[in-house]
């Protein structure tokens, strides 16, 4: 059996004729830029989001990067970030000008540890750090409780990175109902993937929402060729937004199945002594981008199932500070000790909403017969 990592083709077959017909009216009243289907997905997404505003915009990086600027976040500033992400969550930082400077990770939620944050921030008085953002890992939400209570201590703007989150909610509260503002990715791959690159930020201060809009489209608000401020050309295409109309509708459902996987993954798993089974903390309701486990010896057990037809994946092999671009920052080996553990035992296994239950059974007793 040959089973991909993920496979985006199996979430089509219901809604493919409805954005074929959405992208054949879109060409025929050359509708390209802005327009309804962008402004309908603003609103239906923040809707989602139990959000007052969302802007769309060209992708989850310059989400990052918009919402830092809307900040005033800049040149003497210190921003705070997970070293277990993806780099965009770093580079955005300094992308504005501003100084990154990484936190350890809790090994059994895989994100931002709020100790450690705390740590760093009562050492570090005279760096002038300005925020952090806290990323999502995974499909569940930090423990943005306690963030934003140190961050309330010392002053600091709160960016959630969402960008595998969307539906993820702690204590009932979903991204962006505790931050300044919450940052998405729309990349095929997420949770609602758009067909090539998009993003959006979601935030329930107006002034906040304002200035992300302006920013998004030249510094222009509401009167064509007059701008208020400098911004860039960051915009969300309205065939995106078609698109993330669509498939947004059905995301709940997704979701659903997802959690349905994730639970019969653990349910073949978690006999297995020498894996870690993902845990979900209380009051988290996970939205399961992947399904992550920590294992021993993984980069033997990666080779031996890509030789049985099971593709898999490192989210993610490099720690930041580890990486050839932050060479200039002299970290080192043993930094982060949790983050560099994990780096050597994560493994994504196979993972999308429409992957079957025979196709789980023998990832697993792969898995089981190697071991």
């Amino acid at each position: 059996m040959i089973i991909p990592f993920m496979n985006l083709r199996d979430g089509f077959g219901n809604i493919y004729g409805e954005i074929i017909d959405k992208v054949k009216y879109l060409i025929d009243n050359t509708q390209f830029i802005g327009g309804d289907e962008v402004a309908l997905f603003e609103k239906e997404f923040a809707r989602f989001c139990h959000a007052e505003y969302a802007v769309g915009c060209s992708n989850g990086t310059d989400a990052l990067i918009l919402a830092l600027k809307a900040l005033n976040i800049g040149k003497t500033d210190t921003v705070l970030v997970p070293v277990n992400t993806f780099i965009a969550t770093a580079e955005a930082v300094t992308a504005v000008g501003a100084n990154v400077e990484f936190i350890d990770v809790d090994e059994k939620t895989f994100n931002i540890n709020t100790e450690l944050l705390k740590d760093h921030l009562e050492k570090n008085l005279s760096k002038n750090v300005k925020a952090v953002i806290p990323v999502h890992l995974y499909g569940q939400m930090a423990d943005m409780v306690q963030i934003c209570k140190i961050a309330e201590s010392y002053g600091l703007k709160v960016i959630e990175d969402s960008s595998q989150a969307h539906g993820a909610t702690c204590n009932g509260k979903n991204p962006g109902q505790y931050g300044d503002v919450a940052t998405f990715s729309f990349y095929p791959g997420k949770n609602l993937g758009a067909f090539g690159d998009a993003g959006a930020l979601v935030t329930n201060n107006e002034s906040l929402y304002e200035k992300c809009k302006m920013l998004v489209n030249h510094g222009r608000w509401k009167e064509k060729y007059k701008h208020a401020i400098e911004g860039f050309n960051k915009r969300l295409d309205t065939l995106q937004a078609a698109i993330l109309r669509i498939k947004l509708k059905l995301l709940s459902e997704s979701t659903g199945k997802r959690r349905a996987i994730a639970r019969m993954y653990k349910a073949k798993l978690k006999e297995i002594d020498s894996i870690v089974l993902p845990e979900v903390t209380r009051g988290a309701e996970h939205v399961w981008h992947l399904f992550v486990v920590r294992i021993e010896m993984r980069d033997n057990i990666q080779t031996r199932l890509k030789e049985s037809g099971i593709s898999t994946g490192i989210h993610y092999p490099i720690p930041l500070h580890l990486q050839p671009a932050y060479a200039y920052k002299n970290y080192k080996q043993g930094d982060f000790p949790v983050a560099e553990r994990l780096s050597r035992e994560i493994l994504s296994l196979p993972f999308w909403p429409e992957i079957t239950e025979e196709q789980i059974e023998y990832v697993c007793n792969t898995i089981k017969s190697i071991i």
